[in-house]
């Protein structure tokens, strides 16, 4: 692993859903709340989901 942390993927587009997911990021409200604390390994897993999330949400994506 690098020395830098796993950055987040926010970008600023800042809202959750009726599922308590950023329809920026993907993440759930509790991801984002803990994304400080969690590990590099931890943060990886999290981008993962955000993933799905994502492909599930738009196809294109």
């Amino acid at each position: 692993m690098s020395d830098k942390p796993v950055a987040s993927p926010c970008n600023s587009i800042c809202s959750l859903n009726d599922e308590d997911t950023c329809i920026g990021c993907f993440r759930t409200r509790e991801e984002i709340r803990e994304w400080s604390v969690l590990d590099d390994y931890q943060r990886l897993d999290v981008l993962v989901l955000c993933g799905e999330r994502a492909r599930q949400n738009n196809p294109f994506y």
